[in-house]
């Protein structure tokens, strides 16, 4: 989802200027010269770290900008999706040139992190965010969530009648009826969530089904926008795409509500957006400096009040108001550390989706 860089920097400045530079002075939303650093080195105005970022351009720039005038520490970022900056990590290896990786979705950092390339992600950083939104071996932490939703056509379906679990869209009932983008890191990665909860065979099962009774679109915005326009029923997305677009003219969502699965249910799965620090880093006190702000308060309420519409989760900062509160969603509790991506390319791949 594209969304406003002018207004999110100037969220940046903002929220900078209100909490009097604190990223400067290592409170709850930074880190201090030292205190995350350990044996990193020492993070100095001047610096320059280089951040593959796959996260949304936009939002990583308003964070980029409000660091650096916080710090003085300078950002080189080069964007791409999260696919394929895991990929050009792993191959890159040792030599690459990153400081930092920001993800949408967290089997792109489970891959890099599998491959051994993460060091330290830095005391302040860890602190700063809560249990379920880190992975189990404490090698990177989350920056962002985003909800799993089932996109539906008000005029087509009644709320009574949609289905109880993610699980149930593989009966026939639901044939021709909804739609995915089964290609994206997005849905992706709601399926690497199904596997861990409910094992390879019913996972490669529910895939098959779906391949019978689902339609495909690329990207979860188009989706949305065939529920809309009433090509089809329902669509399994993200949240944010339906708020970011409500925030704009509403056009491609005026038809369209949300259900929420809830009930822990693999339908309910809140997909971590990650950043990690890489072990090749010659800043990594640097780097860990810039994760400390991205998930301290100063980043956060960048977050909160910026148009991206993702859920903060770092440093007690509650999500846009406009959302569902993250604590009402009843996700299920997943390890992003053990979100299997390859093998989830693998069994959709067996399935006739990819």
């Amino acid at each position: 989802m594209k969304i406003r860089s002018k207004a999110l920097a100037g969220v940046a400045v903002a929220a900078v200027a209100a909490l009097g530079l604190s990223a400067c002075g290592g409170g709850a939303g930074s880190s201090s010269t030292s205190g995350s650093a350990g044996s990193a080195g020492t993070a100095a105005a001047g610096d320059t770290i280089t951040v593959y970022n796959a996260q949304h351009q936009e939002l990583t720039q308003a964070w980029v900008d409000a660091f650096t005038k916080a710090t003085g520490i300078k950002v080189n970022l080069r964007n791409g999706d999260d696919s394929e900056m895991a990929q050009q990590l792993i191959q890159e290896g040792k030599n690459s040139p990153a400081d930092v990786f920001l993800t949408e979705n967290s089997p792109a950092m489970s891959a890099v992190e599998n491959a051994g390339l993460f060091a330290d992600p830095g005391t302040d950083a860890k602190n700063n965010v809560p249990e379920a939104y880190r992975p189990s071996t404490g090698k990177w932490v989350g920056i962002a969530a985003r909800s799993t939703v089932l996109a539906y056509n008000k005029d087509k379906v009644k709320e009574s009648d949609l289905p109880k679990s993610l699980m149930d869209l593989s009966n026939s009932a639901w044939k021709g009826r909804w739609a995915a983008s089964p290609s994206g890191a997005d849905f992706q990665a709601i399926v690497s969530a199904m596997l861990q909860l409910k094992g390879e065979s019913a996972t490669l099962d529910w895939l098959k089904a779906m391949k019978d009774n689902s339609k495909s679109y690329k990207g979860n915005s188009t989706a949305m926008k065939a529920v809309n326009a009433g090509e089809v029923d329902m669509a399994v997305i993200y949240h944010y795409y339906y708020f970011g677009d409500q925030a704009k003219t509403g056009e491609n969502s005026k038809n369209v509500a949300l259900h929420y699965f809830k009930n822990q249910d693999p339908g309910a799965f809140v997909s971590v957006s990650g950043g990690g620090v890489l072990a090749s880093s010659k800043h990594q006190a640097a780097a860990q400096k810039f994760l400390a702000f991205v998930t301290g308060a100063d980043g956060q309420k960048i977050l909160q009040t910026g148009s991206s519409f993702e859920y903060s989760v770092g440093s007690g900062v509650t999500a846009n108001p406009k959302l569902v509160p993250l604590g009402d969603l009843q996700a299920p509790a997943v390890d992003a550390a053990k979100l299997n991506s390859k093998q989830v390319t693998d069994l959709m791949t067996q399935a006739g989706l990819l």
